[in-house]
């Protein structure tokens, strides 16, 4: 019986129930699982940022970084809406401000949707790490 045990715990056995395709992809979806987690709470938390946490996930995952930004946005839409829901049942939305700023998002949005597809992946990157630079050196001071 312990052989048994052991024969089932080793990985020459977890290869007779799941291929090795199958047990990479249980190791990417899982990672994936646990990172939408992380990134929900910190967009949660901060009422956004998840972005700034999701494309790099994304690139180690091997994607390009258009590709990363691109679906990264797909990502926070619902993330978002759900943080959204959260705080406006407690009532700390200022419609005045929401309005405004959504409409000038929605434009920038477009805008830089249309951008991302002009430029290179490199040039991309420093944009990138730019703004992540920068947006913590304004966190700071």
């Amino acid at each position: 019986m312990a052989r048994f045990l052991r024969g089932i715990l080793s990985k020459k056995a977890n290869n007779i129930f799941m291929s090795k395709q199958s047990l990479e992809k249980l190791k990417k979806t899982s990672i994936m699982l646990v990172a939408g987690v992380f990134i929900g709470i910190i967009n949660g938390f901060f009422g956004g940022g998840g972005g700034m946490i999701c494309v790099p996930v994304l690139l180690m995952m091997g994607l390009t970084n258009q590709k990363a930004h691109a679906t990264a946005i797909l990502i926070m839409l619902p993330i978002s809406i759900a943080s959204a829901l959260v705080y406006y049942s407690h009532g700390i939305v200022d419609w005045n401000i929401v309005i405004w700023v959504a409409l000038g998002s929605l434009i920038g949005g477009a805008v830089g949707a249309f951008i991302l597809k002009k430029i290179s992946n490199l040039t991309l990157q420093y944009i990138f790490a730019f703004v992540v630079i920068a947006a913590g050196i304004r966190m700071l001071f």
